[in-house]
């Protein structure tokens, strides 16, 4: 199971006592925002793509939005989300738990700024009811992310 994998990865770190599990679902935005009872754009979202038969993540804020215009301006190319089968097999978490921690060898993390207005973000932990809540350098660290990104929008105007 997913939780079990990524809950042993902090466990290396001695953070495995900060991953939530919750009653409910925390699969959306909205929902992780209830469970967790914060600002829904404090929810890092995965987003799992496909890019010239690379997979990749991009974890951005709850609020923000893929822009295509950026996103091929920054990747080369359209955006095209994985199917929820896809992400399984090749991200190695399921749609509503997706997270970048504990993932299949050969995925890229990418880090949008959406997240850098937060002090702390609540990313998923591998099911659709989990989360940890991660300072900016925390996710950065434990993400293994390549670089930060600017392919979102929807989130300026909102701090």
């Amino acid at each position: 199971m997913s939780i079990e994998k990524v809950k042993t990865y902090f466990k290396q770190y001695g953070m495995e006592a900060r991953v939530r599990e919750f009653d409910v679902s925390s699969a959306t935005v909205e929902l992780a925002a209830a469970a967790l009872c914060c600002e829904p754009q404090r929810i890092a979202k995965s987003l799992s793509f496909l890019v010239e038969g690379r997979s990749i993540l991009v974890v951005a804020a709850g609020d923000a939005r893929i822009d295509n215009r950026k996103y091929k301006a920054e990747f080369g190319a359209k955006a095209k989300m994985l199917t929820q089968d896809e992400a399984e097999d090749l991200i190695g978490h399921a749609v509503g738990g997706v997270c970048p921690f504990a993932l299949n060898d050969g995925v890229e993390v990418y880090l949008d700024v959406s997240l850098k207005r937060f002090e702390t973000v609540f990313p998923a932990c591998g099911s659709a009811n989990s989360a940890i809540e991660l300072t900016i350098p925390e996710l950065e660290a434990h993400s293994g992310f390549l670089k930060w990104v600017d392919v979102c929008k929807g989130y300026e105007t909102e701090s």
